[in-house]
């Protein structure tokens, strides 16, 4: 690897080598986990020196942040938009379902990561800094399930289903398991499970 590889590629604006150390963060974390991946591994991931990554984040605690912060401006304004579609509840769920599939075909690597990074065995100085920009993560993507329940119940739309928060409970429940599935199924076997968890939106939960 040449002097050029190892530090800002040749060409290469400080922004794009800021984007490549992300993506190398993500990938890093979903490949080994989180205590495992080290700066210097990152930095090979990147191809940068450990020494030009610092330059860009001081830490591991602040890198893991930007990488979370990264991965929820790319998701949410895609689940949200999916969110505030036309269509009745079941169809703006499996909305947003479908374009949770698709932000897993797009980024393979953001289940695997987004595991790792839930996981609260995890003992690490800079951890709890990193799982607070990861629970803002989760809690706007309740948020955005909330807004669907809550206007569906406005519409009258809820049926059979008095409470809207066990309504929010259970498809958020869902969809969080779906994200386990998707660290650890084939990507067909992925699918297959988010087409039958469409279903069961549709025929268990809202009885249409």
């Amino acid at each position: 690897m040449t002097r050029a590889q190892l530090g800002r590629p040749v060409g290469a604006s400080g922004e794009e080598t800021r984007q490549r150390i992300i993506v190398a963060t993500m990938r890093c974390v979903a490949e080994v986990g989180y205590s495992q991946a080290t700066i210097r591994e990152i930095a090979r991931m990147a191809e940068v020196t450990s020494a030009s990554l610092y330059n860009y984040f001081p830490n591991k605690s602040e890198l893991i942040k930007a990488t979370i912060a990264a991965r929820a401006d790319a998701a949410m304004p895609r689940l949200r938009t999916a969110a505030q579609g036309s269509g009745d509840v079941v169809e703006r769920i499996e909305a947003v379902l479908d374009e949770c599939g698709q932000l897993m075909r797009e980024y393979p690597e953001l289940a695997a990561f987004e595991w790792a990074i839930r996981a609260g065995n995890i003992v690490s100085s800079d951890w709890p800094a990193a799982a607070e920009v990861g629970d803002r993560g989760f809690t706007t993507f309740r948020e955005i399930i909330e807004g669907i329940v809550d206007d569906a119940q406005q519409r009258g739309e809820l049926g059979e289903q008095p409470d809207a928060r066990a309504t929010v409970e259970a498809i958020y429940a869902l969809i969080y398991g779906l994200t386990e599935l998707a660290a650890t199924l084939p990507p067909e076997e992925y699918q297959a499970a988010l087409s039958s968890a469409k279903v069961l939106v549709r025929g268990a939960l809202f009885d249409r």
